[in-house]
């Protein structure tokens, strides 16, 4: 019989440390990581929470490396992210744009080229599940994000009247890498690219806003994450990936367009069940 393990992560702050002085302050990360806890644990999935302080990168890595360990063809992992998003420079050259995507925990930046790597480590025919509820802002134009607030807030009921985006500010990133570039230059040099990683398992991602947007926290759930719950409806949606996908995108604002990408080996059968299926 096939099982699911989900893991949560969802980050309130992060260490300023690290981060140039800037400790990053959200308000619902950690609220959508136990909402989306709850959700999957209603589906039968062995759920780990892990939250702001605890969400290291060594913490968040080894439970993905510990599922990979447990899980067999036929299983699931649903991973959730609740937090910043941020950019470093691509430095082995598998991005067009030339910056990694990452999220932003508490002690430092997990980078795209870390998270193929763990897909890679799964078994053939494992089902993979991630919602991302974070930005990847890094050519985005704050001013015309800005002026169009108001109307995201009225257009979207996101539950805060001082919505906060989750982005990680160009300077704050910009500082960071530079105040630690042989640990971020290292982490590429010694992780396969998108291209050349091996994944065997299916893996689909739905994020919260495209790579040049940005996405809203609020004082309960993420904009994302509270359109997730709420097409989700406790547990009454029946429908593919695909649908899913489109009915939490028709509830948000053209500001913030949920993204949905396949990655790693195809499984038709797979995106065509019902998100959350053991």
């Amino acid at each position: 019989m096939p099982q699911g393990i989900s893991i949560h992560v969802g980050l309130n702050n992060v260490d300023a440390n690290h981060y140039g002085g800037w400790s990053g302050h959200l308000q619902a990360c950690e609220a959508d990581a136990g909402d989306m806890a709850r959700v999957a644990g209603e589906r039968g999935f062995d759920s780990t929470t892990i939250s702001t302080a605890d969400a290291t990168a060594d913490a968040v890595t080894s439970a993905i490396r510990d599922a990979a360990g447990r899980l067999e063809a036929g299983d699931i992992l649903f991973l959730t992210y609740s937090g910043h998003g941020g950019q470093v420079p691509d430095t082995n050259g598998d991005e067009p744009d030339q910056l990694d995507e990452t999220w932003v925990l508490f002690d430092r930046q997990l980078v795209d080229d870390e998270l193929y790597d763990l897909w890679s480590q799964f078994a053939e025919d494992t089902r993979i599940l991630v919602f991302s509820d974070s930005c990847h802002s890094g050519s985005v134009d704050r001013g015309i994000f800005e002026a169009a607030v108001p109307h995201v807030v009225a257009a979207a009921m996101v539950d805060t009247p001082e919505p906060r985006t989750k982005d990680l500010p160009r300077d704050v990133a910009e500082r960071t890498y530079d105040q630690n570039k042989d640990l971020y230059d290292e982490i590429q040099e010694t992780h396969p690219t998108a291209e050349t990683a091996d994944i065997g398992a299916s893996v689909i991602l739905i994020s919260g806003c495209q790579d040049n947007q940005l996405s809203l926290d609020g004082d309960r759930n993420g904009l994302f994450t509270q359109q997730v719950l709420a097409i989700w409806d406790s547990g009454r949606w029946v429908g593919s990936h695909p649908r899913f996908h489109k009915a939490v995108g028709a509830k948000m604002p053209p500001t913030q367009s949920p993204n949905y990408f396949p990655v790693g080996a195809q499984d038709g059968a797979f995106e065509q069940q019902t998100p959350l299926t053991i």
